[in-house]
């Protein structure tokens, strides 16, 4: 067996891929999940092929990378914790906490440290639902902190924050009050804000477009629409609608002006969609006493005995009635249809017409964000399904079961050096041969839970599990 120091000089270091583009935001380059790095092991595990292993407090956010550090989120009961690590030993280079002052609510598995981190290679910038901002510099020494909040999203919030031309992108849907801004990275001051009234639960986070007049645009895929903002002055540019009502996935775009969006919320499959009568209407009707809103009882003959006791879902605001707003969103969420869309990019204002150009609605994925790899469209459902889709026109090339790999998947896949690499919540990690008909190479059992997404940096493979951070080399 090699010695520790032998095995350290064989191993690719940080500067032999200064090259590479950098996995500084949720699932790397702009958030396509692929690397072209090579010499990526398909062969690993929790005593194979191990670099090191720095076990961590409970968290679900995603390795990011600076110019010289490993950055993750944490939190141990009201601490909410940010990690520097060395990125070739792994070593804990810095520890920061605030406190969380109070506690949102989250839908299981999601927790109060789900979010990544983005960086500007030195300083790195988190988002905490139960705080809001907060930007560290290359020393963990704090920058400054911007509290955001409290958000009413039943699920609790999911969407990383992005960094572009110097301003930190934050993306806050939820039930009420949704909005984006942009933070000076510097300062933390506001350079912007949008409120996004019409959008609820989202926890896609954005991606950025450099459109053809050369400025760079901040894409984001929201209940209803993809919408496009100028980064420099927060204007809403463009916008394509017909997404589903709940976006979780990130959009992946292709490099030729295209974004490929995937959305599935519930009751929203092609076929489940209704008309519903306009506010002032369904008013003539269900409004006995007259007020300009709706009670539970007056609207009980209507959804049955999901109101029996309260109106649930409906009252967004949870005032006790249904006013015009609930019921704009009510009547929204009824026309949703979850699908993966390829969708043209660029112009002004709404796009809608022409901008779709094909639409995929079967066995579509719940979390993870479709990967696009050579030409190829992947998605993984929860238990083990995985299909490819041909980016031309949406075709589907294969759709078969990681039959090792059945269970709920809210890591997205990544693919690397030929491969792709998709993880189930049991820890289940296929290795995948890509292509029209791929194929499963091996699986993998790391023995712990896996939720956040691997990433592929220094020609080494990383994988958060609920315990540890591993770092996997040939």
């Amino acid at each position: 067996m090699l010695s520790g120091i032998a095995l350290l000089l064989l191993l690719p270091t940080v500067s032999a891929f200064a090259a590479e583009l950098a996995w500084d935001r949720f699932r790397g380059p702009n958030g396509v999940g692929v690397s072209t790095q090579p010499g990526i092991p398909d062969e690993f595990g929790p005593e194979t092929n191990v670099v090191w292993r720095t076990p961590l407090p409970d968290g679900l956010s995603s390795p990011v990378f600076g110019t010289d550090s490993i950055f993750l989120t944490g939190f141990q009961g009201d601490r909410l914790i940010t990690f520097s690590l060395d990125r070739d030993s792994g070593r804990i280079q810095w520890r920061r906490e605030i406190v969380r002052e109070r506690a949102g609510s989250l839908r299981s598995p999601n927790n109060p440290a789900s979010p990544s981190v983005a960086t500007d290679g030195r300083n790195v910038f988190a988002f905490f639902q139960d705080f809001g901002l907060v930007a560290y510099g290359p020393d963990g020494n704090e920058l400054w902190r911007l509290p955001l909040g409290p958000f009413n999203n039943p699920m609790g919030m999911g969407a990383s924050p992005v960094y572009a031309n110097g301003k930190v992108i934050q993306v806050c849907d939820s039930e009420t009050d949704s909005f984006m801004l942009a933070v000076d990275a510097e300062t933390g001051e506001v350079a912007w804000r949008n409120e996004r009234p019409y959008s609820l639960r989202g926890f896609s986070t954005p991606v950025l477009h450099q459109a053809r007049d050369g400025g760079m645009q901040v894409l984001v895929a929201g209940s209803y629409e993809l919408s496009a903002y100028d980064v420099e002055s927060g204007e809403r540019v463009w916008w394509v609608q017909g997404l589903t009502w709940q976006m979780k996935p990130t959009p992946v775009l292709d490099g030729k002006g295209n974004a490929y969006v995937l959305g599935w919320a519930g009751n929203a499959d092609l076929g489940q969609q209704e008309e519903v009568a306009p506010f002032a209407e369904a008013l003539g009707e269900l409004d006995a006493d007259g007020d300009g809103r709706l009670s539970a009882q007056e609207v009980s003959g209507l959804f049955g005995r999901r109101v029996r006791n309260g109106l649930d879902s409906y009252d967004l605001d949870n005032s006790g009635f249904m006013e015009e707003r609930d019921w704009e969103h009510h009547r929204r969420k009824r026309l949703a249809v979850n699908a993966v869309r390829k969708i043209r990019l660029g112009g002004k204002g709404d796009m809608t017409e022409g901008a779709v150009q094909w639409l995929y609605y079967k066995s579509l994925p719940n979390v993870p964000s479709p990967l696009l790899y050579d030409g190829v469209v992947y998605l993984t459902k929860d238990g083990g399904v995985m299909t490819a889709l041909s980016a031309e026109d949406g075709s589907v090339l294969k759709q078969g079961r990681l039959r090792d790999a059945m269970g709920r998947y809210f890591s997205s896949p990544v693919a690397a050096d030929g491969k792709v690499f998709a993880a189930d919540e049991t820890g289940q990690v296929s290795v995948i041969r890509p292509g029209a008909d791929w194929s499963v190479i091996r699986t993998i059992a790391m023995g712990e839970a896996v939720l956040a997404t691997p990433a592929v940096m220094d020609g080494r493979l990383f994988i958060r599990t609920e315990k540890a951070l591993y770092c996997f080399a040939r």
